[in-house]
């Protein structure tokens, strides 16, 4: 009879550190979710909400597609972008289907440093 209850025993403590165990790897599959697809998810929401909410009229984006064009009115959900050259190129799309936004001054900024004649180098001026 004493060994009955020892077996007994003996099973319910390995039960218990069994149930820890699965505990414990549950609590690790769902810290791997979390940190592989949701945070991630968010994040990139959230960069698209910051994109959003800094486009104007003059910017220039790209589509979703690969498209570059100028951003030339703005509604509630749709955005009517010109392509190219051409000034009969106007297109509304959804403002979800913009995947990149560089606004109008930072794109004068760049022309302005790119005008100067002297380039210089790690080392020091560039000779020409």
């Amino acid at each position: 009879m004493n060994f009955g209850m020892m077996l007994s025993e003996g099973g319910q403590t390995q039960g218990s550190g069994g149930m820890i165990l699965i505990v414990v790897y549950l609590v690790f599959f769902i810290g791997m979710i979390y940190f592989l697809f949701i945070r991630p998810s968010k994040k990139q929401q959230l960069h698209q909400n910051e994109l959003m909410s800094n486009l104007k009229v003059g910017c220039t984006v790209m589509t979703t597609s690969g498209f570059y064009g100028t951003v030339i009115g703005i509604e509630d959900d749709t955005v009517i972008v010109e392509f190219g050259n051409n000034k009969n190129c106007r297109i509304p799309m959804h403002k979800k289907a913009i995947a990149e936004v560089e606004s109008a001054d930072a794109a004068y900024e760049e022309e302005e440093t790119t005008e100067t004649p002297e380039e210089e180098t790690k080392l020091g001026k560039k000779k020409q």
